[in-house]
C-alpha cells in the first residue's frame, strides 16, 4: 500500500505571500476587489506601524489610505524577488509616515490656509468663496463630478451628500471597505485637477 501523498512543504507565510502576489497581479489589471482584499489583510498591521511613528490616529489612518492608493498606482513595479508584498506595503507606509513627520515640522514655520473642502465646493448654499473665482471653481468641480465613473460618483454622493462614513457605505453596498476607500481616493484624485488648474489661473 502506497503512503498518502503529502502536500508540498510550503510554509504558511509562503502560501500567504503567494496569495498576496496574485492579488497584486489582479491590481495591475485594475481589479478593485483585489485591492480591497489586500487592504483587509494588511491595513491593521500597517496602521499599527504608522501610528507608532506619527502618534496621531487620524493621520495614521490617512497614511494607510495613501499607502494602498500608491499600491494601486504602482502595482506593476512590485517585484516578488525583492521581498514579500507585506514588506512592500509596510515600506511604502513607513516612507509616507516619515514624509508626514518632516512636513509637520516645516508647517510649523509655514502655516497656510487649506483649500475649500469638496462639501463646501458642491454645496447648494451660498458660494463659500463669495466671488467670481469661487463660482468658476464650483463650476469646474461640478463638471469634474459629472465626468466621474458611476461607481465613484455614487460613493461620493453617499459620503458627502448623505453623510455616511466609508465603513457605513461598505456595509450598505456590500463591497469591501478597501474597495470603497479606493473609489473615494480615485475620485478625489480626479477632482484635484480642477482645483490645481484654478489655483494656477488665479495666482
Amino acid at each position: 500500500m502506497n503512503p498518502p501523498e503529502r502536500e508540498p512543504s510550503y510554509s504558511v507565510e509562503t502560501r500567504s505571500n503567494a496569495d498576496d502576489v496574485e492579488l497584486v497581479r489582479r491590481i495591475v489589471e485594475a481589479d478593485e476587489t483585489a485591492l480591497g482584499a489586500l487592504y483587509d489583510r494588511w491595513s491593521r498591521p500597517l496602521y499599527s506601524l504608522v501610528l507608532q511613528l506619527t502618534r496621531d490616529p487620524l493621520e495614521a489612518e490617512d497614511i494607510v489610505e495613501e499607502t494602498f492608493w500608491q499600491a494601486w498606482k504602482k502595482a506593476a513595479a512590485y517585484e516578488p524577488a525583492r521581498g514579500a508584498v507585506s514588506t512592500w506595503l509596510l515600506t511604502i507606509g513607513r516612507r509616507r509616515a516619515l514624509d508626514r513627520l518632516r512636513s509637520r515640522k516645516r508647517k510649523k514655520d509655514d502655516h497656510r490656509g487649506g483649500e475649500p473642502s469638496l462639501a463646501e465646493l458642491i454645496s447648494t448654499g451660498p458660494d463659500p468663496l463669495q466671488d467670481t473665482a469661487g463660482a468658476e471653481l464650483r463650476e469646474h468641480v461640478q463638471a469634474a463630478l459629472a465626468d466621474l465613473p458611476v461607481e465613484q460618483r455614487e460613493v461620493l454622493d453617499l459620503a458627502y451628500f448623505s453623510g455616511m462614513s466609508q465603513t457605513e457605505i461598505a456595509e450598505a453596498t456590500g463591497l469591501p471597505l478597501g474597495t470603497i476607500k479606493t473609489r473615494v481616493r480615485l475620485a478625489m484624485q480626479k477632482l484635484r485637477e480642477p482645483l490645481s488648474v484654478h489655483r494656477e489661473t488665479t495666482e
